[in-house]
């Protein structure tokens, strides 16, 4: 069983994102962990809405499920893997353009968040926009999940956007 030739362009296209989204996501934690050394420093001041803040997450988003454990490190990172196995058969035949950036995006969000609970037991979160009144502390796995379920979104229940991209892609083509 050849899986390049049985899948789609656009499917290749969004196991690149995701590729490309683990690569960003490790490399920016890496960064913070090992060149800012925010593990010791626990906070950096930036600028007045945002900065970087050290959160150990062993929830998921949003801080949802932090009391789980073992067991729900192991729930959320078999979940993840089997939620993103899910995306990769999914992703492999379609030919819309949107849905391979909305679903790469989120199945590489989900496997570098996957990483960080099978390396450290929980997810490293670093981004604090707590100046702009958001609450949450995250990072760039969750923020690719977070696009890419509002992507997957906006084509589902917008017709006119998907009609937009499909003129586009028209055109390109």
């Amino acid at each position: 069983m050849d899986l390049k030739t049985q899948t789609s362009r656009q499917g290749r296209m969004a196991f690149a994102i995701a590729a490309s989204v683990i690569v960003l996501d490790q490399l920016s934690k890496a960064w913070i962990l090992y060149g800012v050394k925010l593990r010791e420093r626990g906070f950096v001041e930036l600028t007045p809405i945002f900065d970087l803040r050290m959160v150990w997450n062993q929830g998921m988003s949003f801080g949802l499920g932090q009391s789980g454990g073992q067991f729900g490190r192991w729930f959320f990172t078999v979940f993840a893997v089997g939620v993103s196995i899910a995306i990769g058969w999914w992703v492999r035949q379609t030919t819309s353009r949107w849905t391979a950036w909305s679903l790469g995006l989120v199945m590489g969000g989900a496997l570098g968040n996957v990483i960080d609970r099978v390396r450290f037991g929980k997810v490293v979160d670093f981004l604090d926009f707590s100046g702009l009144m958001f609450p949450w502390v995250f990072n760039v796995a969750d923020s690719a999940i977070t696009v890419g379920v509002i992507l997957l979104l906006v084509e589902t229940f917008w017709p006119s956007a998907r009609e937009v991209l499909a003129s586009r892609r028209d055109r390109v083509n």
